[in-house]
């Protein structure tokens, strides 16, 4: 068995030539090493193994191999870096001392269905075995560019707070004020009927008039509805005078309404990422598929 990245071999008899086939799902190399004589097999990791990995493999088995390059059929010598995975999509050339081998792997699309589910299998497992191994590194970077922007977030929006707060402060006291009001004129209102009704006229002349009031009332009130299609409610009428005073603060103090809730959607986008990010069950998982999850 070699101890290179390019697999174990065996002894076989002797023959000429580089051949290629494939076993549980991985290329096999078999050729005559020049000075020993014999056909050693070589299993090759495409994936992982390199040109210049593979070609080591063949000097370390055989002591009298001076020179072992890899060649395009044009010529051009093939990179030490070209994945294996790559060199056998072609044909190519195998230069080993003064003999140079054509050798020609088989056609992917030709080989067995099961051939090309272990080939797949093999992939994916590769691929989880990165994910396993990187996954730590690339949480941590992630987390960090999370956290920079998180704070790049918070030092735009602090001004916008802080004159949001003002603002909001000054359009609640016109609110209150505004219904603090409206009651006095309601006391004021009752006060003044009652003194006409038994101080100054009677309730026979006063009740006409107190009908009217209530008529003219309800006229009041279905006009609120025609203009603002609800319902009225003291507490919802209480959150609109508020929203306009606001908003005429926000206009007078140029206050960027858009661009503060914008900020705001951008750090609660952030803060959610980062609680994703963090919990171990979802680290592999996108935020288009976890979000489908919940």
């Amino acid at each position: 068995w070699s101890q290179g990245g390019a697999g174990p071999h065996s002894t076989l008899g002797p023959s000429d030539g580089v051949t290629i086939n494939y076993r549980h799902g991985l290329p096999v190399i078999t050729l005559t090493l020049p000075t020993r004589s014999e056909r050693c097999v070589f299993t090759v990791k495409p994936m992982v193994t390199t040109v210049g990995a593979f070609l080591k493999d063949l000097q370390r088995e055989d002591k009298g191999i001076q020179r072992a390059e890899v060649f395009a059929p044009d010529g051009s010598k093939v990179s030490d870096a070209t994945l294996m995975e790559v060199l056998l999509m072609n044909d190519f050339k195998l230069a080993i001392n003064n003999t140079a081998h054509l050798v020609s792997p088989p056609v992917k699309d030709k080989l067995s269905s099961e051939h090309a589910t272990e080939m797949e299998d093999i992939k994916s497992l590769v691929h989880r075995l990165y994910v396993a191994l990187h996954l730590e590194d690339h949480q941590i970077r992630k987390e960090r560019e999370l956290l920079e922007k998180l704070d790049h977030l918070k030092e735009e929006l602090l001004p916008l707070e802080q004159m949001k707060a003002g603002i909001t402060a000054s359009a609640d006291a016109k609110t209150s004020r505004l219904l603090w009001v409206g009651l006095a004129l309601l006391s004021a209102q009752g006060g003044a009927l009652a003194w006409l009704t038994w101080w100054v006229y009677s309730w026979d002349i006063m009740e006409p008039i107190t009908y009217f009031i209530t008529y003219g009332s309800a006229m009041a009130f279905y006009a609120y509805f025609v203009l603002t299609k609800q319902d009225y409610l003291y507490l919802d009428a209480k959150d609109r005078q508020f929203l306009h005073y606001f908003y005429k603060k926000s206009k007078k103090q140029h206050f960027d309404v858009e661009q503060y809730n914008k900020l705001k959607e951008d750090v609660a986008e952030v803060e959610e990422s980062l609680r994703r990010l963090r919990q171990p069950l979802h680290l592999r998982l996108p935020v288009q598929e976890i979000s489908a999850k919940d």
